[in-house]
């Protein structure tokens, strides 16, 4: 698996507990302070012990230290672009969704991301299957399903259902997709000029 998840990882756990915490899980981990670098490959059972010894080090369920990396990865502003590309509000963004993977290769054609699936029900109910490399994957996605609820302003009911081997599930029960004005996205990038 690319660096990239690992750094993703490490970066949210500096950010949300600091460097000292980030120390702790690394040495446990058996790599030095500096972590991952993005563009190399390690080996998935590196990337699920990186999860357990953080759970354990925060004292926190896997499952709900998963999803607040989820949401952690929509402050990412490259990563948040991409996503709000998916459509021009939450109902054309979950639609989306299946396309994310194939968006992310054109990017890095090794990137291992889940796989994902979106089945509409009605009244507003959607499940999204989600297939990874690495157990967690669904929890992942809710925490950015949730985040992106926000970003675009609207009012949804998300639950991660119990993995059944491989293939997770999020419900989404999308109540209202224009609920509040969410935050502020342009097609265009700020200019320098703008920004100074």
């Amino acid at each position: 698996m690319y660096g990239l998840i690992n750094k993703a990882l490490q970066a949210f756990l500096v950010e949300n507990y600091g460097p000292a915490l980030w120390s702790r899980v690394a040495h446990a981990l058996g790599v030095g302070p500096e972590g991952f670098e993005a563009m190399l490959r390690y080996e998935d059972r590196l990337t699920e012990e990186l999860i357990d010894i953080a759970a354990r080090t925060l004292d926190k369920p896997r499952a709900a230290l998963l999803e607040d990396v989820g949401a952690f990865l929509t402050t990412i502003e490259p990563l948040r672009r991409l996503l709000r590309f998916g459509g021009s509000d939450y109902w054309e963004f979950l639609f989306s969704l299946d396309e994310l993977q194939g968006r992310g290769l054109m990017t890095l054609p090794d990137l291992e991301l889940p796989e994902l699936s979106l089945r509409s029900e009605s009244g507003g109910r959607f499940v999204i299957e989600v297939r990874g490399p690495i157990a967690g994957w669904g929890a992942v996605m809710a925490g950015l399903l949730r985040a992106m609820a926000d970003d675009y302003g609207a009012l949804v009911l998300i639950e991660a259902v119990p993995p059944c081997g491989r293939l997770e599930r999020v419900q989404v029960m999308l109540l209202e997709a224009a609920y509040a004005s969410g935050r502020r996205f342009d097609l265009a990038l700020p200019s320098a000029e703008a920004v100074a």
